[in-house]
């Protein structure tokens, strides 16, 4: 069960990501043809990324602390002290943002100039935050596999 949570929680993240992507290019081209795909892609943006927010706390507060004794140990510690307790603060950015999504995209973007550039931008950084916390979670993985070369063990099969 516990990699079927890890591998979702990167997955929504993605999904999200993506999601603010379509939610850009339709803000774009903000017509009364795409109304409703912009309403549709900012709710995808919300609700994938909620979804990675409880399945990454609901993993890392029941499944993260042996990885993070593994982590520690190795000679990568730096990716638990540093990268991981980054992201257990910087994750709130794209959680906020995406939650604010469908409420700007509520507003007609065709007609309403300002409130087009306010989805863009904050399509914009649900996009940038959601890259540097996936790059994040890859160097918290590879924390993980350099300590186990180092000890020459290997992980759970």
């Amino acid at each position: 069960m516990s990699d079927i949570i890890l591998f979702a929680h990167p997955t929504f993240g993605v999904f999200g990501m993506l999601a603010a992507v379509w939610l850009l290019v339709e803000a774009l081209n903000a017509s009364e043809a795409n109304r409703n795909r912009i309403r549709y892609a900012a709710l995808a943006v919300a609700v994938c990324i909620v979804m990675a927010w409880l399945l990454g706390g609901y993993w890392y507060t029941v499944y993260y602390a042996p990885e993070k004794a593994i982590i520690l140990k190795g000679p990568w510690p730096w990716a638990h002290d540093f990268v991981m307790e980054t992201k257990e603060h910087l994750f709130f950015i794209p959680l906020i943002l995406a939650l604010y999504l469908p409420i700007v995209a509520a507003q007609n973007l065709a007609r309403n100039k300002a409130a087009r550039i306010v989805a863009m931008s904050v399509a914009g950084f649900v996009i940038l935050n959601a890259l540097a916390i996936e790059g994040a979670g890859a160097v918290i993985n590879y924390g993980v596999k350099v300590a186990f070369v180092h000890t020459g063990t290997k992980g759970a099969e």
